[in-house]
């Protein structure tokens, strides 16, 4: 039996709900070794869906809830930042955005903050910082 996660005021939590959009096979393999390993269970029991496509996101994201977006900038089919500019930009309740991305140029986090994304983190990342991120946004959100 799997031991429900609790907030502060003792309510139980669901685990996260976790969008990966990332065309690279290694790079969701990666992904997907990390949360399973993480110490805080609503990462490590979180609902992990993948998308290799922008198009593949905008499907999984109308299908249901997503928590956190992690997004990578350059996909077969465009760039995440148009992805995060739309989901921004309709003014509606969306989830925490996390671009991922292999570029760590000064510009390019200045444009992911600008579209309206909650944290950048380069790539490669630190598996430890991608969970310390995580953690932070399931509170905060």
């Amino acid at each position: 039996m799997i031991d429900p996660v609790l907030g502060p005021a003792g309510e139980e939590l669901p685990p996260l709900r976790i969008l990966l959009v990332e065309d690279e096979a290694m790079n969701r393999t990666l992904m997907r070794a990390v949360l399973t390993r993480a110490s805080d269970p609503r990462i490590r029991l979180s609902s992990l869906v993948e998308a290799e496509t922008i198009a593949e996101a905008r499907e999984r994201l109308a299908r249901g809830a997503i928590d956190i977006l992690l997004l990578d900038v350059r996909l077969p089919d465009g760039s995440g930042l148009d992805l995060a500019r739309e989901l921004v930009a309709t003014g509606q309740e969306r989830p925490r955005i996390v671009i991922l991305s292999a570029s760590v140029l000064p510009a390019e986090r200045a444009a992911a903050i600008e579209v309206g994304c909650d944290a950048f983190l380069g790539k490669p990342y630190r598996p430890a910082d991608l969970l310390d991120l995580l953690g932070l946004l399931a509170t905060s959100g």
